[in-house]
C-alpha cells in the first residue's frame, strides 16, 4: 500500500488533465449535430448584381449591394491562387481545416510579441465564418467555426472550399470574390493580372478597407510587399518574378468603378426599366441587360462630349484653384492623400494639392500619389493666376486644390471643373436604336440625364420642322422669301412689342427658301411661319414626336422657343434621314437570367416595314437636300472637314446663347448635340451651334463613320430636278438645279405656294 501512495495523485493529475480535453469532447458532441446545414455551401446561391452590357457584351454597370463575378477553380490562374495560400493559409491543401502547426506558431509569435499580432483561421475557418457565424470576437464563436470548418472539410473537396472562397470574400468597393475585385480596382480579368496586381488582391481579405489601393494605397503597398515575400519563400515565385513584381508600378481605377466603358446615364436608364419589371429581384437574381449601345460609338461619344465641354472651358479662362490646403503643419504622403480623399474624381482631371510654385513651374502632389511637375505650355491656361496680383482666392500657391491633366505623352497641364453641361446622342434612323447616350459631363457629378430629362428651347435646330410644315403647304426650295425687318406691336403679341433680328444682325432681301435655311435666317423663318400659320406649324410638328402643349402657336416657334429634349430631336431628325418614318427610340435589345434564358425581347418599329408614316418621303428627300446645303456651305460648314458629302443637319443657337445645338445625320446614324448651363444662361456672345456643339457631333461622327462608304440619297418618285435662276424661276439656262414635287413645278407657281388661298397681305409679306 505505502509503495503506491504516489499512484492516486498521479490519477487525479491526469484526470484534471484530460478533463478540459474531455470536456472539449463533451462539447463537441453536443454541438456537432446543431451546426447549420450545409446547404448554403453545396447549393451556392450568391447575390448576383443586375449587369448592363453593351450591344457587343462589355461590360456598362452593375447595380446591387454586392459586386460579384462568379468563377469556376478551373478558371483562376495558378498564380492567383498561390498568392492566396500564401497570404492566407499556406498549408491549406495539407490541413483537415484546422491548421494545427498554425495555431502553435500563431501562439508562440503573438506571446514572443506580448500581445496578439497573428491569427491562425485557415481558409476554410473564414468560408465557415463568411456564411454561417458572426465576426464577434468570443470563445463560443471561435468554437463553432472550427467544427463548421472540419464539417466543411468532410462534405467538400479542397478544390470545392477555395472556389467558394475566392467567390465569397469581402474585398472592399462592394467586390464580393477576386474576380469582381479584378475589375473593380484594375479593369481586368483574373488571366489579366500581373504577379504584382494579384498580390496586391491577395492582401486584401486581411482588412479589405486599411489596404485597399484606392484610399490607401501606401498601407496597400506594404501589404503586397508581405505577399510577394511570402510567394517567394514559398517558391511560388523565383528571384526574378519577385524583383520584377516589387518594382511594378501598381495604378488602380479611381472613379470608373472598372466599367471599361463609360455609359453611366445609359446604364442607370437600364436600372430603372429593369426595376420597373421585376422590382427587388432587380438587384439580387443576376438579371443581365444587353443595350443597342455599340463600344465604338459609346467610347466615341463620350470622347467627344469630354473634349467639347473642356474646349469651351479653356476658351473661357481659368477661374482660380477649388480649395485651399493647410501643408505648413504637415506635408507627408499620407497627409495629402487622406486630405485629397473626398475630393471627387473626374476621369483624367486628376485632384492634386500643390506644393511647389513659381511662375514658371508648379510641383503638385496628385491623388492615388504620383508627382505633376508642370511647366512651358501646361502652365498656359492658368498663367494669370500664378501672379501675384489676383486675389488669394483665384492665385495658384503652395496648398492650392488644382485639377491637372496628362497627355498622351506624358506631359502634365493645368485644368480644372467645368461649370457647363453638355449631352450626346446617337442612334440609327432606321428602327430607333440607341447606339450612344452621354447624359451630361460627368454622371459621378450629375447624375441629371440630359437627354431625356432636360427640357431646352431647340433654337434653330428647330427650323427644318417648321421648313417641312411649309413644303406641305406647296413651299418649294426655291420659294423666294425676304429676309427684312418685321415689328410686331404688343396688341399683335399680345404681350410686349417685338421686333426679331437675324444672329448676325443683317438682312439680305429676298432669298430661297433653301438660301434662308442654309443661313438660318430668323426673318425668313418667321415669315414662313406667319404663312403657313402657327396653328398648322403647331399640329403638324407632332408628327414627328413633338408635344404640341409645349410648342405654343406663336411666331416665336419659328426661332425654337419652345421645348424639346435631346431624345426627342433624335425621333424627329430620324424622320428625315428615314425618308419620312417616325420610329421609337429603344435602348434593351434583350433581358436574359442568370442562366441565359431570354425574359423580354424588343421588338423594335422599322422604317419601311411596320413604322407610321408620317410625312412624305418627297418631302423627307427635299429636306435633307436643304440640310445636306447646311453642312456643305451654311452654319455647320467647318463639318467638310470630315471630307463627306453623305452629311446633313442643323445648326441650333437661342436667344443670348443660352443653348447651342447641332443636329445631324448621315443615312445609317442620327445624332444630336447640346451644350449649355444647367441654370440657364449665357454661353458667351461668341458661342453657336457651329462653334460649341458641332465640334462634338464631328468628334463622334469622325470615328464611328471612319470606315462607312458614303451614300447617296435616293430621288424619290414624283420629283423633278430642273435648272433654276437666281430668283427661283424655270431657266434652262440657269446655273441653279433644284428639286420640286412633280406637281407644283407643272403650276409654275415656285414663288407662292399654289392652292392655299393666303391673303394678298401674307404674300406681301412674304416678298
Amino acid at each position: 500500500m505505502t509503495s503506491r501512495w504516489w499512484f492516486y495523485p498521479a490519477l487525479a493529475a491526469l484526470a484534471l488533465t484530460l478533463l478540459p480535453f474531455l470536456l472539449l469532447a463533451f462539447a463537441a458532441m453536443l454541438t456537432y449535430p446543431t451546426l447549420p446545414s450545409l446547404e448554403a455551401l453545396t447549393d451556392y446561391r450568391p447575390k448576383i448584381p443586375l449587369r448592363v452590357y453593351s450591344a457587343e457584351g462589355t461590360l456598362l454597370g452593375e447595380f446591387g449591394e454586392e459586386r460579384r463575378a462568379l468563377i469556376k477553380i478551373g478558371a483562376v490562374p495558378d498564380l492567383m491562387k498561390k498568392a492566396i495560400l500564401a497570404a492566407e493559409d499556406d498549408r491549406f491543401y495539407q490541413h483537415g481545416g484546422v491548421d494545427y502547426m498554425g495555431v502553435l506558431r500563431a501562439a508562440y509569435s503573438n506571446f514572443t510579441a506580448g500581445g496578439a499580432r497573428q491569427g491562425a483561421s485557415t481558409i476554410t475557418m473564414q468560408v465557415a465564418r463568411n456564411f454561417f457565424l458572426t465576426k464577434e470576437k468570443t470563445l463560443t464563436r471561435k468554437f463553432n467555426e472550427v467544427l463548421l470548418a472540419i464539417k466543411i472539410e468532410h462534405s467538400l473537396s479542397k478544390d470545392e472550399i477555395l472556389q467558394l472562397y475566392i467567390n465569397q470574400i469581402y474585398l472592399g468597393q462592394r467586390a464580393y470574390g477576386f474576380a469582381a475585385a479584378g475589375q473593380i480596382y484594375f479593369g481586368k480579368n483574373l488571366n489579366q493580372l500581373n504577379v504584382a496586381e494579384m498580390a496586391m488582391l491577395a492582401g486584401l481579405p486581411k482588412a479589405p478597407s486599411a489596404y485597399n489601393p484606392v484610399v490607401n494605397p501606401k498601407r496597400a503597398k506594404l501589404r503586397q510587399m508581405y505577399v510577394l515575400r511570402r510567394m517567394h519563400e514559398l517558391r511560388f515565385i523565383d528571384n526574378v518574378q519577385l524583383e520584377a513584381a516589387q518594382q511594378q508600378p501598381i495604378i488602380p481605377r479611381h472613379g470608373s468603378q472598372g466599367f471599361p466603358l463609360r455609359a453611366e446615364y445609359l446604364a442607370e436608364m437600364a436600372r430603372q426599366e429593369v426595376y420597373e419589371r421585376y422590382k427587388e429581384n432587380t438587384y439580387t437574381q443576376g438579371i443581365k441587360v444587353y443595350t443597342t449601345v455599340r463600344q465604338q460609338d459609346q467610347a466615341a461619344a463620350y470622347e467627344a462630349v469630354r473634349k467639347g465641354v473642356l474646349d469651351y472651358d479653356r476658351r473661357h479662362g481659368y477661374r482660380g484653384p477649388e480649395g485651399y490646403i493647410d501643408l505648413s503643419n504637415d506635408n507627408d504622403e499620407e497627409y495629402l492623400e487622406e486630405a485629397l480623399q473626398d475630393i471627387t474624381d473626374s476621369d483624367d482631371l486628376i485632384p492634386a494639392v500643390v506644393q511647389q510654385v513659381s511662375p514658371k513651374a508648379i510641383r503638385a502632389y496628385c491623388k492615388g500619389g504620383q508627382i505633376a511637375e508642370i511647366s512651358g505650355d501646361g502652365l498656359k491656361f492658368a498663367q494669370r493666376a500664378l501672379s501675384d496680383k489676383v486675389a488669394l482666392n483665384q492665385r495658384i500657391r503652395i496648398g492650392s486644390l488644382i485639377r491637372v491633366q496628362q497627355d498622351e505623352k506624358g506631359n502634365w497641364k493645368i485644368s480644372q471643373l467645368p461649370q457647363v453641361e453638355a449631352a450626346f446622342v446617337s442612334g440609327n434612323p432606321r428602327d430607333g436604336a440607341i447606339y450612344a447616350l452621354v447624359g451630361g459631363f460627368d454622371f459621378n457629378r450629375n447624375q441629371f440625364n440630359h437627354i431625356v430629362q432636360a427640357w431646352r428651347q431647340p433654337g434653330s435646330s428647330f427650323k427644318p420642322f417648321i421648313y417641312s410644315a411649309a413644303l406641305e403647304k406647296g413651299f418649294t426650295p426655291a420659294s423666294v422669301i425676304n429676309d427684312a425687318p418685321l415689328v410686331f406691336s404688343a396688341e399683335q403679341t399680345g404681350s410686349e412689342a417685338w421686333e426679331p433680328k437675324n444672329y448676325d444682325g443683317k438682312f439680305e432681301g429676298p432669298m430661297r427658301m433653301r438660301q434662308g435655311l442654309t443661313k438660318s435666317k430668323n426673318l425668313v423663318s418667321i415669315r414662313i411661319l406667319q404663312a403657313i400659320t402657327p396653328q398648322y406649324a403647331q399640329d403638324y410638328v407632332t408628327k414627328f414626336g413633338f408635344d404640341a402643349a409645349k410648342h405654343p402657336p406663336y411666331l416665336t416657334m419659328a426661332l425654337g422657343a419652345g421645348s424639346v429634349t435631346p431624345m426627342q430631336l433624335l425621333v424627329g431628325y430620324s424622320v428625315f434621314a428615314n425618308g419620312g418614318f417616325r420610329v421609337a427610340p429603344y435602348f434593351i435589345q434583350r433581358i436574359e437570367d442568370n442562366n441565359g434564358s431570354v425574359l423580354y425581347q424588343t421588338a423594335p418599329v422599322v422604317a419601311g416595314e411596320n413604322a407610321e408614316h408620317v410625312i412624305d418621303v418627297r418631302n423627307a428627300y427635299t429636306m435633307v437636300s436643304m440640310m445636306q446645303d447646311v453642312v456643305r456651305r451654311g452654319t455647320a460648314a467647318s463639318a467638310m472637314q470630315l471630307g463627306r458629302l453623305d452629311l446633313a443637319g442643323k445648326t441650333g443657337t437661342t436667344s443670348e446663347s443660352v443653348d447651342a445645338w447641332f443636329c445631324g445625320f448621315q443615312p445609317t446614324v442620327v445624332g444630336i448635340s447640346w451644350i449649355g448651363f444647367d441654370t440657364p444662361r449665357s454661353l458667351g456672345d461668341k458661342e453657336t451651334g457651329g462653334g460649341a456643339a458641332l465640334p462634338m457631333w464631328m468628334g463622334y461622327m469622325k470615328k464611328v463613320l471612319r470606315d462607312v462608304p458614303g451614300a447617296a440619297y435616293t430621288m424619290p418618285d414624283g420629283m423633278v430636278a430642273a435648272r433654276i435662276n437666281d430668283s427661283g424661276q424655270p431657266d434652262e439656262n440657269g446655273e441653279l438645279v433644284e428639286y420640286f414635287y412633280r406637281e407644283n413645278l407643272s403650276t409654275g407657281q415656285l414663288s407662292a405656294p399654289s392652292g392655299n388661298s393666303q391673303s394678298e397681305a401674307i404674300k406681301d409679306q412674304l416678298f
